[in-house]
């Protein structure tokens, strides 16, 4: 997995409180929508639509027993998914993962699918994950923030060697007035929830992102932590009925 040394980008971040209910997603939305580095045309955007981007958010440990050692128990990851593990590489240009000082090289860069990483400690603390896009999806990013455990509570029972601690957030990511050429890449994609076009409605053709990595279009269907992932399908139900609701807006 890719990661680098790198500070943290210095544009305007949204912090996001956890949530507690899958059923009630927070929303998520970038503030200031402006694309100074694209063209007039391909910053084109349409009107009174949202696009949604689901995104889980979280870690996994795993108890490493009789390997153990004061410094390091645990082996854990820390990732960006999809609610049912879809490629984000489609919006997502990178990840930031903010780790504790005391690891060497904390702030780690993830540049192509599965947005995560994985390491081991004793610890817990908090992780910032600043969730950057591609150049005609939003100039922002986005922190969000999340408490790594290790630790099951004590009605899960002693922690154990084969079943990991998980702990997810389930978000959605909201684009206001997406651009023509970002609809139209996106269009058909299974990570992303946009509305029913009219019929008659012509978009461009689709250009791929120029900072997309080759890489980012890999399937992330078959991971090998699927088997313990939450399913979050009753929040992603809802934001289908949501989007299905944008077609208001092409009626008008």
């Amino acid at each position: 997995m890719p990661h680098t040394t790198t500070p943290l980008p210095s544009k305007t971040s949204i912090q996001l409180e956890d949530v507690e209910s899958a059923a009630k997603p927070q929303r998520i939305k970038p503030t200031d929508y402006t694309d100074n580095n694209l063209n007039q045309d391909e910053n084109k955007r349409l009107k009174d639509v949202e696009i949604s981007v689901p995104v889980v958010y979280g870690t996994m440990a795993f108890y490493l027993g009789k390997k153990a050692n004061e410094l390091q128990s645990h082996k854990w990851t820390v990732y960006v998914r999809g609610p049912t593990n879809e490629d984000l590489g489609v919006v997502i240009k990178q990840v930031v993962f903010q780790l504790h000082p005391s690891f060497d090289n904390p702030i780690r860069v993830v540049e192509s699918p599965p947005f995560e990483l994985s390491e081991c400690g004793w610890g817990e603390f908090e992780i910032c994950i600043s969730i950057l896009f591609h150049d005609d999806v939003c100039d922002k990013h986005v922190d969000l923030f999340h408490l790594l455990k290790l630790y099951p509570d004590a009605e899960s029972g002693p922690q154990s060697t084969k079943k990991p601690v998980v702990v997810e957030t389930y978000n959605e990511i909201v684009f206001p007035d997406p651009s023509e050429n970002f609809l139209a890449r996106v269009l058909n994609h299974p990570a992303v929830y946009v509305p029913r076009l009219p019929a008659g409605f012509n978009l461009p053709a689709p250009v791929p992102s120029p900072n997309m990595n080759v890489k980012g279009k890999d399937d992330t269907k078959n991971h090998p932590l699927n088997h313990w992932f939450i399913n979050f399908s009753e929040a992603d139900e809802l934001l289908k009925l949501a989007s299905a609701r944008q077609q208001k807006f092409w009626q008008q």
